[in-house]
């Protein structure tokens, strides 16, 4: 995501800079350029909010895609390990009620 917006920030700047060159280089009064540099930087400055605006739409989006990935997957484990710690219990209750039985056999034995 970084590179993303690495690469529109870096289009954006090269943009900016290509239309001030052009304007400081056209052949016109100064009173009408720097009008024309002022229009074009409200425009780049409206153009950069909409985008980081779009930006953060996209980061929020993945964020939430990740959180709901991650919530899924511990929810997986935890039922994972509540069915294998329940296998777990069925096999000592066995063994218990074999333990239990051999040590009845051999009080009946003594």
């Amino acid at each position: 995501m970084s590179n993303n917006g690495n690469t529109v920030l870096g289009i954006l700047a090269g943009t900016a800079v290509g239309a001030v060159l052009g304007i400081l280089f056209a052949p016109e009064k100064g009173s009408v350029t720097r009008q024309r540099i002022a229009d074009e930087a409200a425009t780049k400055r409206d153009l950069m909010a909409e985008k980081a605006v779009e930006l953060r739409d996209t980061l929020g989006s993945t964020i939430s895609a990740q959180k709901d990935n991650l919530d899924h997957q511990v929810e997986a484990i935890v039922s994972n390990a509540s069915y294998k710690a329940e296998d777990v219990i069925t096999t000592l209750e066995a063994r218990l009620k074999d333990l239990k039985a051999k040590n009845k056999n051999l009080q009946k034995k003594a």
